[in-house]
């Protein structure tokens, strides 16, 4: 499970979208940034005049101006607005290129040489308000300068292209052509990685050097901005040294304030492996243990805590080598974060904790046996009475995880037959979606098929298989197994309802009927599967 990180946290996953996620991190009031939009439009325009370059009229010219915002801003707003203006730039530049890629391919010289021209525009606008504002590094000039010579050739070799008929001529123009604007893309994205690199460098400055709660905190908003644009950005932020200069906040009494605030960007950086990897050298495992077994932390804080933990435990990361150090501190971060599922005053202090612990029982059996010692089952199993505490599918799907990977040790069913968790099972396989959202219809699937796995895992109890035919589990599998929008369409429901089915049936047989039982039981579970998903429902 990818942990959620925003208040969106409900949907299925961290992590990750290009420039056009960037727009919507962009806080700024909409008359304002009309206004600023059209001075930039007028300067772009003016540019062209000036040039003497025609200016068409193309259906998404407009578009790709209308996003340019300025750079102005004073006091703590500077950094932000250089990065919303460096953000909104890269967008408009990077929108343009693509145009021209595609009308070059096209042979459509006229609107090659218009984009060009605005590309050009953009471009050069770009680098002076940068250098503006903020002083340019070295290695950064030799960039820019070859993007600007680049740009320059650009334009002019698509003019000449606007004067000719001879398809020989374009045709080998059109080779140049696609090879100059690969350099100018690829000139263009190192300069603005380098650019951005610089100004999440201040950000960091800031974090590191200040004693102001009101400056650390604001470079943290900015910082946690950026992240939510996707994992090329999030790199760049972890390979700058943010994680390390927050856990540096998070080790320092005075700024307790900041805790949840600095974890929450944590959380976000560690979508990607540096970051994972700077957290691991700076023993941030330990740290979060620490604000997580710290009584006197605040809830906000600890909540963020295992959002760090969820997502550096996420089964999607390929890299493995934090883990040994986490396995150092595994009791008590168990240990906390079911207190926490406990005592959670929220859904979403509930989610945060609980998708935690679903991914720590994924990687090693240990942690699900301290579960049990601790009353997992019936901590969980009471959260799940709680509509304060688990109020969507998306808490109910970490919680009946857990319940599946602990459904693997003897010792649980007789645990779930005492909290009465075979009732809340068949409820789980119940579960749709309350409105059309694909993550929550998702989610729903997921806890559907986990429902029946973690049956047809207890039912290995002769106990619990007698229980669960008495709440009648066996109607509910079979009309999940032929009636396909019961299970919303899900081949895996399905799978996991057929395998329940054959677990009680095998302990069981009386309790299906021989119809049910020469279709579902009797042949192969392929052949059960094949003739259930081809299976249209009768309305008669």
């Amino acid at each position: 499970m990818a942990t959620p990180q925003s208040s969106s946290r409900q949907s299925s996953s961290l992590s990750s979208s290009p420039m056009s996620t960037r727009m919507q991190s962009l806080q700024v009031d909409s008359v304002q940034r009309w206004m600023e939009d059209l001075r930039h439009m007028t300067e772009v325009e003016c540019m062209c005049v000036l040039q003497a370059k025609p200016i068409g009229v193309e259906e998404d010219a407009q578009q790709g101006e209308l996003i340019v915002a300025s750079g102005v801003g004073t006091g703590d707003h500077v950094a932000r607005n250089n990065l919303q203006t460096l953000l909104r730039r890269a967008l408009v530049v990077s929108t343009e290129l693509g145009k021209m890629f595609q009308r070059l391919e096209k042979g459509r010289w006229q609107r090659v040489h218009s984009t060009a021209v605005r590309a050009n525009c953009h471009v050069r606008s770009l680098v002076h308000e940068y250098s503006t504002a903020r002083s340019t590094p070295p290695e950064m000039q030799k960039y820019e300068k070859s993007l600007l010579d680049k740009c320059m050739e650009l334009t002019n070799i698509t003019e000449r292209c606007l004067h000719t008929d001879d398809e020989f001529f374009l045709k080998s123009m059109r080779e140049a052509i696609h090879e100059i604007l690969t350099d100018v893309s690829d000139s263009f994205s190192n300069m603005i990685d380098m650019a951005l690199a610089n100004e999440i460098r201040v950000l960091i400055k800031q974090i590191e050097s200040s004693d102001n709660v009101h400056t650390i905190g604001s470079a943290i908003s900015n910082l946690l901005s950026l992240t939510q644009d996707g994992p090329q950005l999030c790199s760049i932020i972890a390979k700058e040294g943010a994680v390390v200069a927050l856990f540096k906040i998070c080790r320092q009494d005075r700024f307790r304030e900041l805790y949840a605030h600095a974890l929450r960007t944590v959380a976000s950086i560690c979508c990607v492996e540096e970051g994972i990897n700077q957290l691991d050298k700076v023993d941030g495992i330990l740290c979060l243990a620490e604000i997580l077994t710290d009584e006197s932390s605040v809830e906000a804080a600890r909540a963020e805590a295992a959002a760090v933990v969820a997502q550096i435990t996420s089964p999607h990361h390929t890299s493995t080598q934090h883990l040994a150090s986490f396995l150092e501190s595994m009791h008590d971060i168990v240990t906390a974060l079911i207190k926490l599922c406990e005592s959670a005053s929220c859904g979403e202090v509930f989610l945060l904790a609980s998708a935690a612990l679903a991914n720590i029982t994924f990687f090693d059996s240990m942690a699900c046996e301290i579960l049990l010692q601790l009353n997992a089952i019936q901590i969980l199993l009471q959260a799940c009475r709680d509509r304060q505490r688990v109020d969507t599918p998306y808490s109910k799907d970490q919680v009946v995880t857990i319940l599946a990977n602990l459904s693997v040790l003897e010792q649980c069913a007789a645990e779930v037959l005492q909290e009465q968790g075979i009732e809340r099972l068949l409820l789980l396989l119940g579960e749709k979606p309350s409105s059309p959202s694909p993550s929550e219809g998702a989610a729903c699937e997921r806890v559907q098929q986990k429902a029946a796995v973690t049956l047809a895992r207890l039912s290995r109890d002769a106990d619990v298989a007698q229980t669960a035919i008495q709440l009648k589990a066996v109607p509910r599998l079979i009309e999940l197994c032929r009636s396909p929008t019961e299970r919303n369409n899900s081949d895996s429901v399905l799978v996991a309802c057929l395998a329940a089915l054959r677990r009680l049936a095998a302990g069981c047989p009386d309790s299906i009927e021989a119809a049910d039982h020469q279709q579902l039981i009797k042949p192969r579970l392929v052949d059960s599967f094949l003739l259930c998903s081809n299976m249209e429902e009768s309305f008669v």
